[in-house]
């Protein structure tokens, strides 16, 4: 079974997933924004997330000394928050959206890198070089660090800690977990950078880490001036 159809396995695998879960949180009474249903909300976010996979996937690629286009799942938040935030401040929107993708993007990066992981040296999102026990030969007869199954495990972390904060019924958790995702994977995808073949930027590093560290910040800004969480029953979650 080939690298790619693998990968496109699992991509079709996290989708679905991410549906799922969403529809599970959906369940649990916690009455989200709706603005973040609507069309050109969707519109909007579909937008500046496929506009970012590609833009920031190709730009990695060709500073890596590579050729051709790709795609980034750090990249398509970057752009899809850019884009959202524009759009809301267009529409004079000042309700935080963003609160009932947390679990389906975790989910579904958790899921989406196993593919990766098993698309092997076409996909370059492998490790660097390493000796330790857990080591992974690609196919090119270097053992190289599993760096995918290393995110995939840290994001399931998150979806784990979601899931448990939702039963519950945290309300901080819940109401900031878009911004609470959002940190957690800017530092743990800062980390991973320095185990990945990436070309250099500035310094030691490359242009994933400083989109981490944007995105990292960008989460910690959010969450400072997030208003008090009230208990769930009194407000819609935003």
């Amino acid at each position: 079974m080939s690298g790619a159809f693998l990968h496109t396995s699992f991509d079709i695998a996290a989708w679905l997933a991410a549906g799922a879960v969403a529809y599970w949180v959906s369940r649990r009474d916690l009455r989200f924004p709706a603005q973040s249903f609507e069309l050109p909300y969707v519109a909007t976010l579909m937008f500046g997330a496929g506009v970012g996979a590609y833009l920031f996937g190709s730009a990695n690629l060709w500073l890596s000394g590579q050729s051709g286009i790709a795609r980034s799942v750090e990249g398509a938040l970057a752009g899809g928050i850019a884009a959202i935030e524009l759009y809301k401040w267009s529409a004079g929107i000042q309700l935080r959206t963003g609160a009932r993708f947390a679990l389906p993007l975790a989910l579904g990066i958790a899921i989406g890198r196993v593919g990766c992981y098993l698309a092997g040296l076409d996909d370059f999102t492998y490790g660097t070089p390493t000796s330790l026990p857990w080591s992974h030969d690609f196919g090119d007869g270097v053992l190289r660090h599993p760096v995918q199954l290393y995110e995939s495990a840290a994001m399931g972390l998150f979806a784990l800690f979601y899931v448990l904060a939702v039963l519950n019924r945290n309300a901080f958790a819940i109401t900031n977990g878009f911004y609470l995702f959002l940190l957690y994977y800017g530092a743990q995808r800062f980390l991973w950078e320095f185990l990945k073949p990436y070309g250099a930027l500035i310094g030691p590093l490359a242009l994933f880490h400083l989109l981490s560290l944007s995105i990292l910040l960008y989460a910690a800004a959010m969450l400072a001036t997030a208003p008090k969480a009230r208990p769930l029953h009194e407000r819609a979650v935003a």
